[in-house]
């Protein structure tokens, strides 16, 4: 029988201070291809795993931006080129009166993608992943903690990487087939 290709290693903690200082030793050891599974959110857990950064105020900017030039473009074009028509005295491009549907669609824009920008980013939705396939996983969201270190990363071994994972005592190190 073929073997799968593995995805990462998993090691499986009893408490939050644990995942939290096995996070710690994992990116002091050099691993930056890691991933933590709580039941609740752990303080300091997503630092230590080095997720620092993320795109989406830069998404939720532009799709704001974007709606907001929308709606002004659509009342310019509504009010100036298609159907200029000069009501008490005031003239076809009277922008303080286009504020409110500009500002309807910076709000509109900026929540659709971030919305859009989130699930993109999160890989969502995944209706399949290959942690699904350990059983103990199913505790992650009851009163176990997981700390993934991925295959793809630059210094992983499978052997080097399960006695480091070993040595952090956890509950249970287990292999990820992808």
């Amino acid at each position: 029988m073929k073997r799968r290709p593995i995805y990462g290693l998993m090691a499986e903690f009893e408490t939050p201070e644990q995942v939290l200082a096995a996070a710690h030793r994992t990116r002091a050891a050099g691993y930056r291809r890691i991933d933590a599974f709580t039941p609740f959110p752990v303080e300091g857990l997503a630092e230590a795993v080095g997720f620092e950064w993320t795109a989406v105020p830069i998404i939720v900017f532009g799709g704001g931006l974007l709606g907001g030039l929308t709606g002004f473009g659509m009342c310019f074009y509504a009010n100036v080129i298609s159907y200029p028509w000069v009501v008490g005295g005031k003239p076809p491009n009277s922008w303080p009166m286009w504020i409110p549907i500009t500002f309807e669609l910076t709000i509109l824009g900026a929540a659709i993608a971030a919305v859009v920008g989130m699930l993109a980013l999160n890989g969502l939705p995944t209706p399949y992943h290959p942690i699904f396939n350990i059983e103990r996983f199913r505790l992650a969201s009851t009163d176990r903690f997981f700390l993934c270190i991925k295959a793809r990363d630059k210094k992983f071994a499978l052997e080097e990487t399960k006695t480091f994972l070993q040595d952090l005592r956890p509950h249970g190190v287990y292999e990820i087939e992808d």
